[in-house]
């Protein structure tokens, strides 16, 4: 009986969490616009704080219970390639604030996330030895197509920013984004969007840590045992942002930020810790989508990356990031915008045909003797 209840799925409810946890990724640096009178380094390890350490514990601590123990039980080899690769993360995650800041929220998220969705999404299954899932007959190759049609898709965002680019003057393109800087901005991209994949590697690296929280007492469903490997990676994050943002504060003398008088600090911490919030909402959305997906787990990360370029857009078209571009411009960037709502329409059905099998499988698996 556990094992068929083990098989039950939900792709449609699993694309629908993905897309929520997209949308958390493409808004959580709006509330940044909200803080005033502070460096860059001063918000940035606030929203650290929150997003990587005090919202993540607090779910734990209602979800996951055991989440303490689990560590405590866990390989020590396994907790220290999650923190790692979460460290690698945050690496890249100190030059995503700089990529949006020099390039928008809509071209930005573009290159930047098409970066991460791809090294994201093809390395972990080398590294399991799955690569050949993806070319399987039915779901497999099915969801192989969906992962090409949204790198496709990310192709012809960042071609459309760089026509814009071509087209927009230096005044034009600083009306919707202050600090525009494209030759900044793509490098920034290049880099944090290549170390962010790392975040993916360390949440698919702790295995050992969701059975074991779907074991201890008091256990951990099914639905939030990935709570535990989140936790440790995202630690392994904030240690690194938390190291260079204080030494930025005393470099530019900006400690006395979090104390000045004439600073509105409660609205601050207020905005700062709600982007951290924000922020951390998308992976807590990716760990529990994860099992409703079924056999096609493994395309999550290319579903939220589709899902925060999807919403990065909007929100850019929304701001104004793409005003005064021409007719072209426009085209290619609505042609990208729909290869990604088509990603989420061909996933959803190689989710389906995933899960139209698992019950003959899970029936297969208890008539052999002996079970």
């Amino acid at each position: 009986m556990n094992e068929l209840a083990q098989t039950t799925t939900n792709p449609s409810l699993g694309l629908f969490i993905f897309a929520l946890g997209g949308l958390a990724g493409a808004i959580f640096y709006l509330p940044f616009k909200k803080v005033k009178n502070w460096a860059w380094e001063s918000y940035w390890l606030i929203y650290a704080l929150f997003g990587l350490i005090i919202v993540p514990w607090v779910l734990a601590a209602f979800m996951s219970p055991n989440t303490l123990t689990v560590i405590q039980s866990a390989p020590r080899q396994q907790l220290i390639y999650c923190c790692l690769c979460g460290a690698a993360w945050g690496v890249g995650g100190l030059t995503w604030g700089l990529m949006i800041r020099y390039l928008g929220v809509g071209l930005g998220l573009a290159i930047g996330c098409g970066l991460t969705s791809a090294s994201g999404t093809i390395v972990p299954m080398i590294l399991k030895g799955q690569l050949s899932q993806l070319f399987q007959p039915g779901a497999g190759i099915w969801s192989f197509i969906g992962v090409i049609i949204s790198l496709l898709g990310i192709v012809f965002i960042g071609l459309a920013g760089m026509l814009k680019e071509k087209e927009l003057s230096d005044e034009k393109k600083k009306e919707s984004v202050a600090e525009f800087n494209f030759k900044k901005g793509i490098m920034a991209a290049i880099f944090s969007g290549i170390m962010s994949s790392a975040m993916n590697y360390g949440l698919q690296g702790g295995p050992d840590l969701q059975q074991l929280a779907q074991t201890i007492a008091p256990a951990t469903s099914l639905t939030w045992s990935g709570i535990p490997v989140l936790v440790v990676v995202l630690f392994g994050g904030f240690v690194v942002n938390f190291i260079w943002c204080l030494y930025l504060n005393f470099k530019n003398k900006t400690t006395g930020d979090y104390f000045k008088a004439a600073t509105p600090l409660l609205s601050n911490l207020l905005f700062a810790g709600l982007a951290g919030a924000i922020w951390c909402a998308q992976f807590i959305c990716f760990k529990t989508a994860e099992p409703e997906m079924g056999k096609t787990a493994y395309v999550g990360w290319a579903l939220l990356m589709a899902s925060q370029i999807l919403f990065g857009t909007l929100v850019g078209v929304i701001l104004g990031e793409w005003k005064g571009t021409g007719r072209k411009t426009k085209m290619v960037l609505v042609a990208g915008f729909i290869l990604l709502v088509l990603t989420s329409v061909i996933t959803g059905y190689s989710s389906k045909l995933s899960q139209s099998s698992e019950p003959q499988t899970a029936m297969q698996q208890l008539a052999r003797p002996g079970r």
